[in-house]
């Protein structure tokens, strides 16, 4: 049986926060930090890819 893709989500800032998404079935919430010139990030604890989306703001979001 093939292992799922993991989930991939296209955001518009540089500095997300992951926290899993599944309330209790998360993990806990860690920043992550998307250089501009990959594009993308991966979270270590869930797999989740963030994709900078076409036009995304460059800034940290505070």
């Amino acid at each position: 049986m093939p292992t799922p893709e993991p989930e991939t989500i296209e955001v518009t800032k540089t500095r997300i926060a992951c926290d899993g998404g599944a309330g209790a079935l998360g993990h806990p919430r860690v920043w992550l930090q998307i250089d501009p010139e990959v594009g993308s990030v991966e979270c270590g604890y869930c797999d989740r890819k963030y994709v900078l989306k076409e036009g995304a703001e460059h800034g940290a979001d505070h």
